[in-house]
């Protein structure tokens, strides 16, 4: 009984926090702080968000051009350095210099040596330094919610992407900025694009527009 009860206040306490933690996001939307990269960049994230995943649903596909905003310590960025080739690029960028120094240091590690077509760039998704129309395919995975203009960021991707690119947004219900499939649509549909497709459930999904 009494260990019932423990239980009972310990899932009670944590879905308290949990639903705190999304109200103050919501209120004031910032990038994960940078002292958390390694648990960003981890299996156990990876298990949750698989990048095979993220790339099938996403459309990513060898000799793209591909720009990751918000790569952060680099979850991600590697596995799709792999699946865009070496006739393709993928530009990592993120506006915080520190997360973008956890990636630079996974990339000089032995393992990454053979990687050589990622470019990290620091900078604000409202600021993208590329020329318009010259990307093909731009992915955000549990990044959106933490911008706090979506609507000035989408604009800035759709002016850098290609006639026909890609857009692809994941993201997953255990993230405290995680945004509904629905409102995504809106915010997409507003900002000029088309809805392409949408992978998942509820839990975990990825939305994709041309």
């Amino acid at each position: 009984m009494i260990l019932e009860i423990f239980l009972i206040i310990i899932v009670g306490l944590f879905v308290s926090y949990f639903i705190f933690l999304r109200i103050i996001r919501k209120l004031i939307p910032s990038p994960a702080p940078a002292f958390i990269g390694k648990i960003l960049d981890s299996n156990l994230r990876r298990k949750i968000q698989s990048p095979e995943k993220v790339i099938q649903r996403s459309g990513i596909k060898k000799g793209m051009q591909v720009l990751e905003i918000g790569c952060g310590s680099g979850a991600f960025t590697t596995f799709v350095a792999q699946a865009v080739g070496p006739k393709g690029n993928v530009y990592a960028l993120d506006i915080q210099q520190e997360m973008l120094q956890q990636l630079e240091n996974k990339l000089s590690s032995p393992e990454n040596k053979d990687i050589t077509n990622i470019k990290l760039i620091e900078s604000s998704a409202y600021d993208l330094p590329f020329d318009d129309k010259s990307i093909d395919l731009v992915f955000m995975v549990t990044v959106i919610g933490e911008i706090p203009d979506n609507d000035k960021a989408l604009k800035e991707i759709k002016r850098v992407l290609k006639p026909g690119g890609i857009l692809a947004i994941t993201e997953t219900f255990l993230d405290p900025d995680y945004l509904l499939k629905s409102t995504l649509k809106k915010k997409g549909e507003k900002a000029g694009f088309n809805l392409d497709k949408i992978s998942g459930s509820f839990w975990h999904y990825t939305i994709r527009f041309n």
